[in-house]
C-alpha cells in the first residue's frame, strides 16, 4: 500500500463517500464526477460511465454533477447514478 505517503504529499486523502447507497473509497477532497463514477464502478457499484450523475444536498435537494464538473467531497458526501434514459 504505497498509495497513502503519495496522496499525503500531494495533499490528497482518501475520503469514503456513499453512491447508491454504497460506500465508495476516491481520493480528494477535490473530484470530477468522472472519478466518482470510475472509483464506484472499480469498488462494485453497478453503474457505467455513461450514468448521470446527482449529489444529494441538504433539504431533499440534488445538483447534477457533469464528468468535468469538480466537486469537494467529504464523509458526509452522497451521489446519486442512474441510467440517462431513466425517467424517475
Amino acid at each position: 500500500m504505497t498509495a497513502m505517503p503519495e496522496a499525503e504529499q500531494t495533499g490528497h486523502r482518501v475520503v469514503v463517500i456513499i453512491v447508491n447507497e454504497r460506500s465508495v473509497n476516491i481520493e480528494g477532497p477535490r473530484v470530477t464526477g468522472l472519478q466518482i463514477k470510475q472509483a464506484a464502478i472499480e469498488q462494485g457499484v453497478p453503474i457505467e460511465l455513461s450514468f448521470l450523475l446527482s449529489e444529494e444536498l441538504s433539504n431533499h435537494h440534488t445538483r447534477s454533477v457533469g464528468d468535468s464538473d469538480v466537486v469537494t467531497v467529504n464523509k458526509n458526501s452522497k451521489f446519486t447514478a442512474v441510467a440517462d434514459d431513466d425517467n424517475s
